[in-house]
């Protein structure tokens, strides 16, 4: 019999966690999670209104906790499970999967990755993949039947994203069966299974392949090809104001993604600031690494310099290996809490790299099948600036998410919930906080390197304006694309690439900025408050110690944690 508060939020929060996954057992998969590797997500009207009434069920029961009953990590986890059912229910009323047609995450990429995430050991795990795998059809339908119920309801994409989606289901079925990632495990050898075995698992998923998935694959496609594109939005109305009860749905967006409280407007003008300031840094370095203070042609150079830009995919790569193992090496200066999962440099498959941004992390597997991963992107080599290669590393790899991500998983103390579910701008503003962070580190090869800080976190203070500017104030596709050519050294192919995301994921851009900024400022307020007696790997490991929070959640733990070291010192002035 549950008997106290904290037994009860315990159970609470186990609870929501069982529901969180069923209802998403892709992501259940993706964490190491092996309960539901035999389905795929049922997003039925009946079963988003079911899972919607859940999470409501699940607040309710926790604003019922008595919060002056519960101390330490207990309040936070009260705190932190009441914020998460709010942002459930924004993600839910958003309902961008419906219509929204996404080259990088939508159902197609989602089938094709899988197969990377789902290992298979044994025969039992063999038959829970063809299973899987027999889904897709139904799972592909029920895209399907969605995209053209919100079709009717004038939810429709964009031609752009609708395009690249198409493009790509088209390169994915030009592939024989045998070349696809779906069928890589029969080409795996398997001495300890019994060969009967061995047999019987291959035969029944080279048949769900050729049977089940390649003709829901091609209904999709023809779906795109012949009913949505025809009546696709136009590039130039690419915002949810486009979309009936959008404005509504992108307000609940930016909540879900920042969890602050600031409308469209207000996110936009801190954008145009940031944008000003980082511009004014870039004319100073240019100045000293091109000869130039002129903010186009130190553009125009950055841009069009061979010499600039890689000539293979090796390159890529191997320099990227190098910048994390140099990373890893500083950690411990900087910070006391270390993840014991490792981290590991991984092409991303081809069926992705084309349509993918340049890379991105994929956190270990809790049950230790898979490391941490900097998924690196090698597609047109000659296209990919080497002044960036090291501060994408840094902020994707080590001290960057992989640090945040992994640390989080192995903080088995605390709930389920708080180690793997998501907030956009605790995650993605710590990583672009370690881009700075990692020259204090003394991480950098040299200023050319320092550009690509420059770069990069022009290009996060642009998403706040091209994303608001599209998604409230009515910017075209081009208009945004333009303003990041004007104002970050990004390659055109990538901005055209991030520009799509924007479009395809409304909000989730304005994470890394408004996350670094609010990092920035709780670190200013302890060094302000403690003087000498401030240490930044105490300061790294508070904001690391609790599991991914929101950022008004974070800056209370800080605060606390300012009050309790104050108290123990007398701070220098």
């Amino acid at each position: 019999m549950i008997d106290t508060a904290s037994a009860e939020l315990k159970q609470l929060a186990i609870d929501y966690w069982d529901q969180a996954l069923a209802y998403s057992p892709t992501t259940a998969t993706y964490l190491g999670d092996r309960r539901f590797d035999h389905l795929l997500e049922d997003r039925s009207d009946e079963s988003r209104r079911a899972h919607r009434s859940a999470v409501g069920a699940f607040r309710s029961r926790t604003e019922a906790v008595d919060a002056s009953e519960l101390e330490g990590e207990d309040s936070i986890t009260r705190t932190a499970l009441i914020d998460q059912t709010f942002r459930d229910e924004a993600e839910i009323d958003a309902d961008l999967e419906a219509w929204s047609l996404d080259p990088s995450s939508g159902p197609q990429a989602i089938a094709l990755d899988l197969e990377a995430l789902q290992p298979v050991r044994t025969p039992d795990e063999g038959a829970v993949m063809v299973a899987r795998w027999r889904a897709m059809g139904p799972w592909f339908d029920q895209h399907i039947d969605r995209l053209r119920s919100a079709a009717q309801e004038g939810r429709i994409s964009v031609r752009s994203p609708a395009e690249r989606t198409l493009a790509q289901l088209e390169g994915i079925l030009a592939q024989a069966d045998d070349d696809l990632p779906l069928l890589a495990p029969v080409k795996e050898d398997r001495p300890e299974w019994p060969p009967a075995a061995r047999e019987e698992f291959d035969s029944a998923l080279r048949d769900a392949v050729r049977d089940v998935v390649r003709p829901a694959l091609e209904r999709f496609r023809d779906t795109i090809r012949d009913e949505i594109l025809p009546i696709a939005r136009p590039d130039g109305q690419p915002g949810l104001l486009h979309v009936p009860d959008g404005e509504p749905a992108y307000e609940s967006l930016v909540r879900f993604h920042t969890s602050l409280s600031l409308d469209p407007e207000a996110i936009h003008r801190i954008g145009l600031e940031e944008v000003a300031r980082i511009d004014d840094e870039l004319r100073a370095l240019g100045g000293a690494v091109v000869g130039t203070t002129d903010l186009a042609a130190i553009q125009e150079r950055l841009r069009s310099d061979p010499a600039l830009r890689f000539t293979t995919g090796d390159e890529i790569r191997h320099l990227a290996e190098a910048s994390l193992a140099t990373a890893q090496a500083a950690v411990p200066e900087w910070f006391g809490l270390q993840p014991i999962a490792d981290c590991v440099v991984v092409p991303m498959s081809s069926h992705e790299e084309e349509h993918s941004t340049i890379a991105y992390y994929r956190q270990p597997a809790t049950d230790g099948s898979r490391p941490g991963q900097y998924m690196i992107n090698l597609s047109q080599p000659t296209t990919r600036p080497r002044y960036e290669a090291e501060v994408l590393a840094f902020h994707e790899s080590v001290p960057g998410h992989h640090l945040q991500l992994a640390i989080s998983q192995e903080l088995t103390d605390l709930p389920d919930f708080r180690r793997h579910a998501g907030v956009t701008a605790f995650a993605e503003g710590w990583g672009l906080y370690t881009e700075r962070l990692s020259d204090e580190m003394g991480l950098y090869s040299g200023d050319l390197d320092r550009i690509g800080i420059l770069s990069f976190d022009g290009w996060r203070a642009c998403r706040l304006v091209v994303d608001t500017g599209m998604h409230a104030l009515g910017w075209t596709r081009q208009q945004s694309i333009d303003f990041m050519l004007a104002h970050t050294a990004l390659a055109p192919n990538n901005i055209a690439n991030e520009v799509d995301r924007y479009i395809t994921w409304p909000g989730q851009a304005l994470a890394y900025k408004l996350g670094q900024l609010e990092i920035l400022r709780l670190r200013e307020r302890a060094k302000e408050r403690l003087g000498d007696a401030f240490d930044i790997r105490t300061f790294h490991d508070d904001v690391l110690g609790h599991g991914v929070v929101s950022l008004p959640t974070l800056a209370a733990i800080l605060e606390e944690r300012i009050r309790e070291q104050a108290g123990a010192v007398s701070p220098s002035r």
